[in-house]
């Protein structure tokens, strides 16, 4: 364990961000998996729904340094070629 004053304090920063990405990165984690719900469940409107609130969550993980923004847009990408297909496939 820290014993220095500086090394204690960013002992307990390093905490709280761990517990702050934990959050988001659950949160990112769970938006997907609605989408990716919907696609199962083949109902268009739902997943374009899904997507739309998915993409936001996404993005704010990758300005808040969570996530990298590279990864955020694969995976905000190839959720929307997924949702896009259907979609084709639906016409």
């Amino acid at each position: 364990m820290a014993t220095h004053k500086s090394a204690i304090k960013r002992a307990k920063q390093s905490e709280e961000r761990r517990l702050r990405n934990k959050a988001v990165k659950t949160r990112v984690k769970s938006v997907i998996k609605e989408v990716r719900a919907a696609l199962d469940k083949k109902s268009v409107e739902e997943a374009q729904a899904a997507l739309q609130k998915a993409i936001p969550v996404i993005d704010q993980a990758a300005s808040k340094g969570t996530l990298h923004h590279r990864t955020a847009a694969r995976k905000i990408s190839r959720l929307s070629k997924k949702v896009h297909a259907l979609s084709v496939e639906q016409q």
